[in-house]
């Protein structure tokens, strides 16, 4: 990773740091004259992607981002957080955890921001990313984060596609605030399909029917079907009953490490989802007629 001198470089993360999600309040561990990201803002990192390093904010400053080139103008990671956290208290949504990571090399970044939500066991989220190599564009995502399992899954995804000259630098800006100005409007429609999922029940064949499904559209594939299903049956977290709440967390907790290079494969989760919710509902049993008035 190409770092300035004097400054330590990112940690791995220890497998056994995978154990205590949700157990550790989000905060910087100090020794002696250095930071070190803890455990948690590791295993946020590699929720949104398994090769990343967790690092802090002060330390994503300090990156150094490839000298431009006639046709190549690479954005900062940093200047790409900034310009979303700004625009996001523009519009009224308040930033509440953030967490960062590169990869090793520093050309591609990855990061959440949790919004202030009064949802209970779960926030909305913004999903964030970058690279200086090429390997994709700028993309914002939008979705939520489940603090019991810090399952994360995306509902919407925008891709910036324009390649980083120096007038797409200039109107990225514009461009963010083009993508953020609906968030307020997608954070309702969220809510509301986050409480279909509570309160849709699933027998065990719907659930497998739900997951071959999920498989038929290429979110999950076939090797992770037996994992899923011993979520499925065992969940790991308190994801309530048998319903589509828990499928949904039993995916996204499978999906792992993959989200933030692919959030599309969230999105037709919910897609699957909500088809599986509509169904369950149509095949509900119609209650009976009321007796007439007398």
């Amino acid at each position: 990773m190409a770092r300035r001198p004097g400054r330590s470089r990112p940690r791995r993360c220890p497998a056994i740091f995978r154990l205590l999600a949700g157990r550790i309040p989000s905060r910087r561990l100090e020794r002696g004259h250095q930071s070190f990201p803890n455990p948690m803002e590791i295993i946020m990192t590699l929720m949104l992607h398994a090769g990343a390093s967790a690092l802090d904010y002060a330390d994503l400053r300090l990156l150094e981002t490839p000298a431009p080139t006639p046709t190549h103008v690479p954005i900062p990671h940093h200047r790409l957080v900034d310009m979303v956290r700004h625009t996001l208290g523009f519009y009224g949504h308040a930033v509440a955890e953030e967490h960062h990571g590169v990869t090793p090399d520093g050309m591609r970044y990855f990061g959440v921001l949790s919004l202030t939500s009064t949802y209970g066991d779960y926030t909305d989220t913004v999903g964030l990313r970058n690279s200086h190599d090429k390997t994709f564009p700028v993309g914002i995502s939008f979705g939520s984060r489940v603090f019991v399992c810090d399952n994360l899954a995306f509902i919407a995804d925008h891709v910036v596609r324009r390649r980083h000259t120096p007038n797409a630098r200039r109107d990225l800006p514009g461009l963010v605030g083009d993508l953020i100005e609906p968030l307020a409007d997608q954070r309702e429609a969220q809510h509301r399909a986050i409480a279909r999922y509570r309160a849709t029940e699933l027998s065990p064949g719907a659930a497998d029917h739900a997951i071959l499904e999920l498989y038929r559209a290429g979110v999950i594939t076939v090797t992770r079907i037996a994992e899923i299903l011993a979520r499925w049956q065992d969940p790991p977290c308190d994801w309530g009953g048998p319903s589509a709440w828990r499928l949904f967390n039993c995916v996204t907790q499978a999906l792992a490490g993959r989200i933030a290079e692919n959030p599309s494969l969230t999105r037709r989760l919910h897609e699957v989802i909500d088809a599986i919710c509509i169904g369950e509902s149509a095949d509900a049993p119609v209650p009976a007629a009321l007796p007439a008035a007398v």
